[in-house]
């Protein structure tokens, strides 16, 4: 009833001032109604009154004041209260632990980093509470959650024309009149859905991580994740990762550091595995929440109340090191954060501009959802995406296929998936600095092959790419883009070996079929080298084959030379072009 013990304490007060106890009281009971100012107030009024009369008054008066943006009368009462005797173990942690915020705050705000936030409009924000947006790697769809009524919801918005589109309730099948839903994440193509859904029927605790897939223009049905994921305590919050594999999210079961953890879990072939703790460069004996994996897979955000900040969660960015491990998180800075709560930041896909929420900057009402341009040495690695169709090359019609994307450094896919089956869309994103080959591949098609290098230049643009599967028939071809050699030299290097086992594969999979592996040159240098260059070439293809139990009577090998180009050999562009490995189809 704390309306009617400030009252009484207030009558309290006026009827003797220098009523120390009512006054200290009174600060406690503003302290837990948060209204900061007023309790300092009281605070400052029991010092005057008598400055040794109760040590705690310093701690919590410390805190006020931090929470007030007063970190320099903040510091000094905290310091205050460390010179007295005999202070627990916790409360000494936790005046240290504020005395830090006080000096990295002072430093921060001496030193602000850029900041301009942008209201989305009011195609997104309205009077009710919006937060919690995230976005597909190709910005063309956002998703976030709304709350009316005390009821969460997921909206989504399309952007068309640059501008964001009046926003619709996401789906019947995931949203609900009884239950919350909110916390989402989505996958970089715009398929997966992973949400929490708190008190539902179908969960193991008061909140569970779910999954929802989308089909078409719908959603599906959702399904808890269930264990080792989820359990009888609280998950909530997921963040997945570009190649779908590592799910982080937030839990306070054992095993933690204490308070809220954030913990990830890999998939494999068997599923989701037993969930691994962040560790302690990300997570602290306090609250480490909304957790966010950028698209790089190594620049990681987060909100946390016990690295040093500004007061309440501030937002963090920590990057994965050389040796594997995160590294120290890093404060994004004043006034990013402030003496208040921040959390729920997400990035998009090419690192520029981040989504956060908040209810502070004379928006529409309650919390609206803002966008800012994130300073240059608080952004994640470059990321552009390939996004594409894959149709039959006869039909025209749109085609359900493997889609496969593979660093061919590591010779590791980081992106497996379908197109899908009712437009033939895909879209995954890309890390700059690595070469990526690319295989579609569907039963009765040749496989689809192509390459995109992102080593050494920063794409300007995304990889568009519309790709037309051609059926198994004599005289059909494949270019194959994923298979290298060194100039002027035939020995295959091992970033082609992707592209053979896909070959290989295709070969299994289709035992009667025949093909002609063919080399072929620009016409730069002796023809009669450049013929035998082609023919060497092809032949070293031929013996991976066969070396990998491919009969040798399915598959014959010819050089070409220049004899057959693609394009004009009068650009360096086009010379890499005609420099090339085919195969085609002889038999079937």
């Amino acid at each position: 009833m704390y309306d009617e013990a400030a009252e009484n304490l207030q009558k309290a007060i006026e009827a003797d001032d220098k009523f120390i106890e009512a006054h200290a009281v009174l600060g406690d009971l503003l302290r837990q109604m948060r209204n900061y100012n007023a309790a300092i107030a009281q605070f400052k009024k029991v010092i005057t009154l008598n400055p040794e009369f109760n040590r705690a008054v310093y701690l919590k008066i410390g805190e006020m004041e931090i929470n007030s943006s007063q970190y320099e009368l903040a510091q000094q009462h905290l310091e205050k209260y460390l010179t007295y005797p005999n202070i627990t173990a916790q409360n000494n942690a936790y005046a240290q632990k504020l005395i830090a915020d006080c000096k990295f705050s002072i430093l921060a705000v001496s030193h602000p980093v850029p900041f301009k936030p942008v209201n989305l409009g009011p195609a997104i924000n309205t009077e009710a509470d919006e937060y919690l947006p995230v976005a597909t790697a190709d910005e063309a769809t956002l998703i976030f959650t709304r709350k009316i009524n005390n009821n969460e919801d997921f909206y989504k918005s399309n952007k068309e024309n640059n501008k964001w589109q009046t926003a619709t309730y996401l789906s019947d099948l995931i949203n609900t009149p009884q239950y919350n839903e909110g916390a989402e994440s989505i996958s970089q193509d715009g398929k997966y859905l992973f949400f929490t859904g708190c008190n539902r029927p179908d969960g193991l605790g008061r909140c569970d991580i779910y999954i929802a897939q989308k089909k078409g223009d719908n959603w599906g049905k959702p399904f808890d994740l269930s264990p080792p994921v989820n359990t009888t305590g609280w998950e909530s919050q997921p963040s997945i990762s570009a190649d779908g594999k590592t799910l982080y999210f937030v839990s306070n079961r054992k095993g933690g550091y204490g308070g809220y953890d954030i913990w990830k879990s890999s998939l494999s072939d068997k599923g989701w595995g037993e969930p691994e703790n962040m560790g302690p460069n990300i997570n602290t004996v306090y609250d480490e929440q909304s957790p966010f994996i950028h698209p790089d897979d190594s620049t990681f955000y987060f909100c946390s109340n016990g690295w040093p900040g500004l007061g309440g969660k501030d937002l963090f960015m920590s990057r994965l090191g050389k040796d594997g491990k995160w590294q120290k998180p890093e404060n994004l800075g004043y006034p990013i954060n402030s003496s208040g709560d921040e959390n729920g930041l997400t990035l998009t896909a090419n690192g520029t501009y981040a989504f956060f929420s908040s209810n502070n900057l004379n928006g529409f009402g309650g919390f609206d959802i803002y966008t800012f341009e994130l300073p240059a040495n608080l952004r994640p690695q470059l990321v552009t995406y390939v996004k594409g169709t894959v149709s039959d090359a006869k039909t025209k019609r749109p085609l359900e296929a493997a889609v496969e994307i593979i660093d061919l450094q590591k010779n590791e896919a980081v992106y497996q998936d379908y197109s899908d089956d009712s437009q033939g869309a895909f879209l995954a994103t890309l890390t700059a600095g690595k070469n990526y080959g690319l295989n579609i591949s569907r039963s009765g098609y040749l496989f689809y092959s192509a390459n995109f290098s992102l080593v050494g230049h920063e794409p300007k643009n995304p990889f568009e790419i519309a790709v037309l599967l051609e059926p198994i028939e004599i005289g059909n071809k494949v270019i194959l883009n994923n298979i290298f050699f060194d100039t002027n030299k035939f020995d295959l290097k091992t970033e082609s070996v992707a592209e053979l086992q896909q070959l290989v594969s295709f070969l299994t999979v289709n035992p009667t079929v025949h093909i002609e592996i063919s080399g072929h040159t620009d016409n730069v240098g002796n023809d009669q080298l450049n013929q035998t260059l082609s023919e060497n070439r092809a032949k070293s293809v031929y013996q991976y084959l066969v070396s990998n139990k491919v009969a040798a009577d399915r598959l014959v090998f010819k050089g070409y030379g220049k004899t057959q180009p693609i394009a004009p050999n009068t650009t360096e562009e086009d010379r890499k072009k005609n420099r090339r490995t085919e195969f085609k189809i002889i038999a079937k």
